[in-house]
């Protein structure tokens, strides 16, 4: 059978999604909890490589059992098995789902929203350190929110992705972004069926500058249309970045 799993995660001490030889991934931890939990050694696919720091709301991935489980036996195992292995990492599988053998976590995905959150006042966080990017001047949200209004539709993101990005074309459609305030914390929403290596995480970086008075819109235009990385804001913190949800 083939499960989709639903994830939340903390991204803080973890060197992102993908396994890699230099820390603890998410997709570690949950292949070994799996392995635990049932004895079948699994590569779990997920829905989007996240980067260290980054965290996770709605996170999806997939894999195969053999062995036959209850969906619920299968979240409240892994939830189990990871709290055992790795107490100080904070990953939690929200949902099972069966599906058909052709699903895939990425490449079956439609729109991928991902949320980035700035906390603009003076006072460091303390609730929620390394979960937002702390700006301690007061930002302009209602320009941010004009000027991010030039980047939605299909355009070639050069300006936007990092320079170590692998995409064979920079051309992407961003359907949608929305920037709201929720008391001293700008929130920016993003969605997209694809994004760039870096994407959200720059654009947030170029649009503060906005929010700071630095920037006006036709600068955004030019750095859109110079499709040269320099032309751009800083990549924002990973840890501001959520991914929020994935439609299928």
């Amino acid at each position: 059978m083939r499960f989709a799993i639903t994830i939340e995660y903390d991204g803080s001490n973890l060197v992102g999604w993908q396994r890699q030889t230099n820390g603890l991934s998410v997709q570690e931890v949950l292949e070994k909890a799996l392995f635990v939990l049932t004895g079948e050694k699994k590569t779990i696919q997920g829905a989007g490589r996240t980067d260290a720091g980054v965290h996770a709301l709605g996170q999806i991935a997939h894999f195969d059992l053999k062995k036959t489980m209850t969906m619920d036996a299968i979240r409240d195992g892994l939830n189990f098995h990871i709290k055992k292995l790795y107490k100080k990492i904070k990953v939690s599988v929200l949902k099972v789902k069966k599906e058909k053998k052709d699903f895939h976590a990425r490449f079956s995905a439609k729109q991928k929203t991902y949320v980035y959150k700035i906390l603009d006042r003076r006072p460091p966080p303390a609730i929620e350190k390394k979960r937002v990017w702390h700006v301690k001047k007061k930002l302009d949200d209602k320009s941010m929110k004009k000027a991010a209004r030039i980047l939605v539709g299909k355009h070639d993101f050069t300006s936007f992705r990092s320079t170590e990005c692998q995409a064979k074309s920079a051309l992407k459609t961003i359907d949608s972004i929305k920037i709201l305030r929720v008391r001293e914390e700008i929130q920016i929403w993003i969605k997209a069926r694809s994004f760039l290596h870096n994407q959200v995480r720059i654009i947030a970086g170029t649009l503060i500058l906005v929010g700071k008075k630095k920037w006006k819109e036709k600068n955004i235009e030019q750095a859109l249309k110079s499709k040269k990385r320099a032309a751009a804001g800083q990549t924002a913190p990973a840890e501001g970045l959520y991914l929020h949800s994935i439609k299928y």
